[in-house]
């Protein structure tokens, strides 16, 4: 029987433990919700201003289709100058070697890729990380990194990794990945332009 009290006592400490814990972690959620927020929502504005410096304004935009299922549009954004739309940011997602990769890529009015930019990926430092460095040149003559080689790309272009997109070395899942998705942001966001942006 005394057996019994102390494996009940030490599961009551358990369990009030637990109950702490969980308390401690909602507090520590409410606090930090809202600086994520915005450091999210900074890093946004940051990247649209990289990707069309001359821009006075963006405004959300919910109606560009990806023409490749593999690549999801998780937002996209209207770019204006004077009132007048220059052109579109896409923010994309695809499955990539270590999951998803997300990425934001800008689309001029005239069908050329403004930039590429990418926010988020999990691929393995030293390899498919190297497409996110700024420090990993796919031509070191240039100084050109793996992501700056797409700026100034048409739509009509090929978009193919050993062809005319450099892979990053030892990566070509990572590489397929961002090409495809910067491929699907041209043409939705062209598609888009062209039919009368709303």
């Amino acid at each position: 029987m005394k057996g019994f009290w102390s494996m009940l006592k030490l599961g009551l400490i358990l369990a009030l433990f637990a109950a702490a814990s969980c308390v401690m972690l909602a507090f520590v959620y409410t606090g930090t919700e809202k600086i994520i927020a915005e450091r999210q929502r900074a890093d946004l504005e940051a990247a649209l201003k990289e990707l069309f410096p001359d821009a006075d304004s963006f405004s959300a935009v919910t109606d560009i289709q990806s023409p490749d299922p593999s690549v999801t549009i998780e937002s996209a954004y209207e770019a204006l100058k004077n009132g007048v739309p220059v052109g579109a940011a896409l923010s994309l997602s695809r499955a990539s070697y270590g999951g998803p990769i997300k990425i934001m890529t800008g689309v001029s009015a005239g069908g050329t890729i403004t930039g590429v930019k990418i926010m988020e990926h999990s691929d393995t430092p030293g390899l498919g990380a190297n497409a996110a460095s700024p420090s990993y040149f796919v031509d070191r003559d240039r100084r050109l990194t793996f992501y700056g080689q797409f700026k100034d790309k048409k739509t009509g272009d090929p978009f193919v990794v050993k062809d005319d997109v450099a892979a990053v070395t030892a990566s070509t899942v990572t590489s397929n990945a961002v090409t495809a998705a910067v491929k699907a942001a041209a043409l939705g966001a062209t598609a888009w332009l062209e039919g009368g942006a709303k």
